[in-house]
């Protein structure tokens, strides 16, 4: 048995639709792209992805874990969406490009500029085929600047970020966040830019109906997340260092050890302070003038830390978590990736569950987002390498069973 047989189906009901009608051309591989897009169809766009003959999507070869045969990594960004295989790199399969990208809204692509003016995948190439499409250009330094041509993935950009060294304890080599931050961080930004030029594109409207030329960068937003620690060190603060995550401007928020496994706990503000210390069953301590307010007790950190330490060890995780709940502490635990997997009131908020795919089960992670009382967004799984070539060509474009044919024996599908 597998962890994913414990999962439900998918929440039931209508799927999201307030993005029905809208066609993305996903041209990305990897991680931020295919997420991008995924959150598109969530929202319930149309999106085609395009893929190479015989290869796919990069992620498509990330593996092991792999489940059937495919890559479980791919399955985690990759629902909602349409394979179809297309080799573009000549003008066959270009024709075949720009009769999607006339039938499309979006496009978007994770290729440096040099490499999609290569290949005639850039805004310029692609607005003369429709004037009103918009264009995501995601790339790991953007349009722009001496690195623009440089390659990236998510771990480059967590390095140039700085968040890399600013994770692990403070006697440990700088860490990796452990998931692909920058990718996610990236990818939400180009699902969140596409949003606003779709809206202003329909404001527009009319024969003046414009296009637009986005540019996300991986390294700029990953940078831009660390913003809460760049911004006090540019106005006069401390250069930030790797602590363990203890040296936050909240004077107590950190993880502690209980008489058996880790909590994580952050006391905010002066009132949460007097209730911990109401749980612990020591409220006076509160009362002490040193501890009157956040930069009085971020001055005596160590002394603070270490009595918390000291009451927490007393007791088990399940008694100070109750403790917390009840004085209205923020607290909570440490939790594996089993015990996320199983937790029930994520699992009752439709977070997990088993997709089908013909005998095919799938485990995914939802939206997490509920629109009107509804967070229904699965209409399909993560689709097989080029499984809609004929229903795309066909339906969509209207190619006919003989043109399709040719193309496949022309190996550009």
């Amino acid at each position: 048995m597998l962890p994913l047989d414990n999962l439900p189906p998918p929440p039931a009901g209508a799927p999201l639709a307030l993005l029905k009608g809208i066609t993305v051309l996903d041209l990305t591989t990897s991680i931020a792209g295919p997420y991008a897009a995924m959150q598109l169809g969530d929202m319930g766009a149309e999106v085609i992805k395009i893929e190479r003959p015989g290869k796919g999507d990069d992620c498509r070869a990330w593996g092991p874990p792999w489940l059937d045969g495919e890559s479980l990594w791919f399955m985690s960004c990759n629902r909602n969406k349409q394979s179809v295989t297309l080799d573009y790199t000549n003008d066959a399969g270009r024709a075949v490009l720009h009769d999607l990208v006339k039938k499309s809204d979006v496009v978007i692509v994770n290729l440096t500029g040099r490499v999609q003016k290569k290949l005639g995948v850039d805004y310029a190439a692609l607005s003369a085929v429709r004037a009103d499409i918009i264009h995501v250009s995601l790339s790991g330094f953007g349009l722009t600047g001496a690195r623009r041509d440089f390659p990236c993935y998510d771990l480059i950009a967590e390095g140039y970020s700085g968040v890399m060294d600013l994770t692990g304890e403070a006697d440990s080599p700088p860490q990796k966040v452990g998931t692909p931050a920058a990718d996610l961080i990236a990818g939400m930004d180009a699902a969140y830019a596409t949003l606003a030029a779709l809206f202003d594109r329909q404001r527009t409207g009319g024969e003046h109906k414009k296009g637009h030329k986005i540019d996300i960068s991986m390294i700029d937003s990953m940078t831009r997340f660390m913003s809460p620690r760049i911004v006090p060190y540019l106005g006069g603060g401390p250069l930030p260092k790797r602590t363990g995550a203890r040296d936050s401007v909240i004077s107590v928020y950190q993880v502690f050890d209980t008489a058996d496994r880790p909590i994580t706990l952050g006391l905010g503000n002066d009132g949460i302070f007097k209730r911990f210390w109401q749980a612990a069953g020591q409220p006076a301590v509160a009362d002490d003038p040193r501890y009157a307010t956040n930069a009085a007790r971020v001055a005596v950190r160590e002394e603070i830390v270490a009595r918390i330490q000291a009451v927490l060890k007393t007791q088990t995780r399940e008694y100070w978590l109750k403790k917390c709940v009840e004085h209205n502490v923020p607290a909570g635990p440490v939790n594996s990736a089993e015990e996320v997997a199983r937790d029930p009131e994520l699992m009752a908020r439709g977070l997990f569950y088993t997709a089908t795919h013909g005998a095919r089960k799938i485990p995914q992670v939802g939206l997490g987002i509920a629109v009107n009382d509804s967070n229904v967004t699965y209409r399909s799984a993560p689709p097989l390498l080029g499984e809609h070539n004929d229903a795309v060509l066909s339906g969509l474009l209207g190619y006919d069973a003989a043109r399709i044919a040719q193309l496949k024996s022309q190996k550009i599908i």
